[in-house]
């Protein structure tokens, strides 16, 4: 068993049956995989259970049901289903999402609860194996909000890609839990519909995509040539940006997921302080990709990202 299905209900996780699991059991998936527990949250539009939205049958599945030029799964491409008894754990954390964008932010807080309630149950069966988050959009709310619930050092490391939730909320959070922020220009225009919509708690705050300023956070900003030429150094060729305007593009562009496996799975060997040292943390100015023209570029060989 190498992925599990786990929805928030209210502020406990609920892991589901399913075909390939029809009796799941936390204790027993850890025993049977070694590796790290990744968990992936989905953002806003998602609901368990939908008939078609739901994330257990898109996103968040080693086989998705559900098809779309955004549908892609998660788990197979952060290297789950392979077989390998060194792959980990899989764990799709779904939550609703659906009942408005401003009822989605409140109820992230809540989600937030259940996914903490569920990093205890983990820490608490293998205390030393390490537990990473992977989310998208208001998943990144979900995300953050259960680092405040959880004991020191229980969580390792964090991707947050076009996170929709404030500066101020990653403010007081454990140092021994690490933050990468991932960012393009392409979502701008998201940013300023969420600060729109989500009157911030701190005057002045701003979105996630504005950048982080910390030793256990890392900006990546995917549409910024010198960011993508320092990755590439590196050994993770990603292909540049095609549109303006992108809410998907951090989980979408072609070779974005060999790195973020890397980031996860083998962290020691990408510390933060050493991919500081090659990417460029000053990020370019919102709105500059939306009003430039576009450079012309020749197509680089990335397949699609495919199920």
């Amino acid at each position: 068993m190498t992925h599990l299905s786990v929805t928030a209900h209210e502020d406990r996780p609920l892991i589901h049956s399913t075909a390939n699991c029809p009796r799941p059991d936390l204790a027993r998936a850890l025993e049977a995989d070694l590796g790290p527990v990744i968990i992936s949250i989905h953002g806003y539009r998602y609901a368990p259970g939908h008939a078609r939205h739901c994330p257990h049958g898109s996103l968040l599945s080693l086989k998705p049901r559900s098809r779309g030029p955004r549908t892609i799964s998660w788990p197979r491409h952060l290297g789950f289903g392979r077989n390998d008894p060194q792959e980990g754990l899989s764990v799709g954390f779904g939550w609703q999402a659906r009942n408005g964008f401003r009822q989605g932010y409140h109820d992230a807080e809540v989600a937030g609860r259940a996914l903490a309630r569920l990093v205890d149950d983990i820490a608490s069966l293998d205390p030393a194996r390490p537990i990473q988050f992977f989310a998208h959009s208001l998943g990144a709310r979900v995300a953050l909000r259960a680092l405040r619930h959880v004991r020191r050092g229980q969580i390792g490391r964090m991707i947050l890609m076009a996170g929709a939730a404030y500066i101020s909320e990653t403010e007081n959070l454990p140092d021994t839990s690490e933050i990468v922020n991932v960012t393009t220009r392409e979502n701008d225009l998201f940013d300023l519909l969420f600060e729109t919509a989500i009157r911030p708690h701190t005057p002045g705050d701003r979105a996630l995509g504005h950048g982080l300023n910390a030793a256990n956070m890392l900006n990546l900003q995917l549409d910024q040539p010198a960011t993508l030429d320092a990755l590439e150094s590196l050994g993770y060729r990603i292909a540049p940006p095609v549109r303006r305007v992108c809410h998907w593009s951090p989980y979408l562009r072609g070779g974005v997921f060999p790195l973020y496996r890397a980031l996860l799975r083998s962290p020691e060997a990408l510390p933060l302080a050493t991919l500081r040292a090659y990417l460029p943390q000053t990020a370019d100015p919102h709105w500059s990709r939306l009003f430039q023209p576009f450079p012309i570029r020749l197509p680089l060989p990335f397949p699609r990202q495919t199920t």
